[in-house]
């Protein structure tokens, strides 16, 4: 009984009492019959319920919300019917994929009553039924579909379970809004088998990544040696610094070979590259320190 109704009841049936005793006894008999009207007959749905009436066992009205009146005896209230968004954990354990693979899962569906007339009169509990068939509708995505799917495209089985669900539970007057997947689980040796799996496939593609810059600088060594076979000076400029790059530390001694001394004496350099007589040679370097 809502608070407005007791506070008539009490009202009605104070004053009937203080009339019988001050004015006349007769007086309070029709107050009182009057409470009991008032706490049979005036009921109030708040804004997010819905009354299904029944009068003499048949569909009289759906009232919303406020004060409504019904008639005692003959109406009845058969449902209360709640049309916020309401939330429904359910799994499923130890559910075979389409590759046979045995895994739990825990979702959650977000739904509301669109019809409180459905929800009353086409099924006897709306609540039971939902999670009812949101276990089955799990069951079946996960046995039509593959694990690695299910752990990579959860959004596309979210989709496909509200629209499996949906669909089940239009008819009683109940829309679902969305369907989420909390977690998937899967069996511990087949979590170590993925594991190594998945390392084998990042040393694959490292293996790869290398051998691909492997080949790319090998095509540009390939470049700089027709460049220096080209350009003896450039070669020996390059030798040249890479010396310079070596000796900045102080204290630093290198040894180096007589031939790749002679590399970098002008004069030796063309010989080699066949530009200059082998007789006309200049006193070359044999060591740096």
């Amino acid at each position: 009984m809502n608070p407005i109704t007791v506070f008539l009841v009490i009202a009605c049936a104070l004053v009937g009492l203080a009339l019988g005793k001050t004015v006349d006894l007769f007086l309070a008999p029709p107050f009182l019959v009057a409470a009991v009207i008032i706490a049979l007959s005036l009921k109030m749905a708040n804004a997010w319920q819905k009354f299904v009436i029944l009068r003499a066992g048949k569909l009289q009205s759906v009232k919303g919300k406020g004060l409504f009146m019904i008639f005692p005896i003959i109406d009845n209230v058969a449902a209360v019917i709640d049309e916020r968004i309401q939330t429904t954990a359910f799994n499923a354990e130890q559910a075979l994929t389409k590759d046979t693979v045995p895994v739990n899962v825990d979702a959650i569906i977000f739904w509301h009553v669109h019809d409180a007339r459905k929800a009353a009169l086409e099924i006897t509990d709306h609540r039971q039924a939902i999670d009812r068939v949101a276990q089955t509708s799990l069951r079946e995505m996960i046995g039509s579909s593959m694990l690695a799917a299910l752990l990579s495209d959860r959004k596309a089985a979210d989709e496909q379970l509200r629209d499996e669900i949906g669909s089940k539970t239009a008819g009683w007057g109940v829309s679902v809004t969305s369907v989420e997947i909390r977690d998937v689980a899967i069996p511990v040796a087949l979590q170590d088998a993925m594991s190594r799996q998945a390392q084998a496939e990042r040393e694959k593609q490292a293996r790869v990544i290398l051998g691909s810059a492997e080949a790319e600088i090998a095509g540009k060594f390939v470049e700089a040696a027709k460049i220096y076979a080209d350009h003896p000076a450039a070669l020996q400029l390059r030798a040249m610094n890479i010396i310079y790059e070596t000796t900045k530390e102080r204290g630093t001694t290198i040894l180096i070979p007589t031939s790749m001394v002679d590399s970098m004496n002008p004069a030796s350099a063309l010989v080699l590259a066949g530009q200059r007589a082998p007789g006309e040679g200049v006193p070359s370097l044999k060591s740096v320190a």
